[in-house]
């Protein structure tokens, strides 16, 4: 299952995790965001209890846009002990990302 993340539950939900976590850096207007969310939502269903997945809004979170240089969405980041391990614009498909964060997993 899938997490707004914002700026009032940032550190507790990525930074403090424990386990790696899987940030979607989307906007409802954005098409191609809207073709990966069903992606996303599949990876954090499979993966679920080994990572936590979230979604940031670029429009309601430019702080934390900006934060992570997000410069084009989707964009996808992997963020794990609180630094980002991987950073991955655009469409992938799932295998690809499921494989990406499996690496990640202790």
């Amino acid at each position: 299952m899938t997490k707004e993340i914002n700026r009032n539950n940032f550190n507790e939900e990525v930074l403090n995790s424990s386990k790696p976590v899987l940030l979607d850096f989307w906007a409802p207007w954005c098409a191609p965001c809207r073709m990966i969310a069903p992606v996303v939502e599949k990876i954090s269903n499979e993966l679920e209890g080994q990572v936590v997945v979230g979604k940031v809004n670029v429009d309601q979170e430019r702080d934390l846009a900006m934060r992570f240089n997000i410069m084009s969405i989707p964009n996808l980041v992997i963020v794990k002990e609180g630094k980002v391990v991987e950073n991955i614009v655009g469409f992938r498909p799932k295998e690809d990302l499921k494989n990406l964060l499996e690496k990640h997993i202790s």
